[in-house]
């Protein structure tokens, strides 16, 4: 009875964890695990060399292009993805899923962190 018990603890157990270890093998930005929202390039991670499966998968991957593989992405990469994404978001064209998705993007860009340029030295201004 004691067996059959731990058997039926553990089982969920590990079914969990070998569903998650893949998971968590996969590489992304950062080292973290990959993490991805939509197609090939949304997301923390990314499944290159597969191509985007649509516009805002193209504009995921222009943003994961600019990012450096550590650290924060520029303003400007931050800015494109904002604007390829709101872009995809207004198509009438799209799904209204990817439409719904572009818009949470697109926002999301708006709101993330990006690196502050390096200082400019006065010596530099001098010249």
């Amino acid at each position: 009875m004691l067996t059959r018990t731990a058997i039926s603890f553990a089982a969920p157990i590990f079914l969990i964890a070998s569903w998650a270890a893949p998971a968590l093998a996969q590489p992304a930005a950062n080292g973290g695990a990959k993490l991805l929202i939509h197609g090939n390039y949304c997301g923390p991670g990314n499944n290159a060399p597969l191509p985007p499966i649509d516009a805002l998968d193209a504009a995921c991957a222009h943003h994961d292009a600019c990012t450096p593989d550590v650290g924060l992405p520029s303003k400007a990469c931050n800015l494109r993805l904002e604007r390829e994404a709101e872009a995809v978001a207004r198509d009438p064209r799209q799904r209204d899923d990817v439409r719904s998705l572009a818009g949470f993007v697109a926002s999301f860009a708006a709101s993330n962190p990006s690196s502050v340029a390096p200082p400019i030295r006065a010596a530099k201004l001098a010249r």
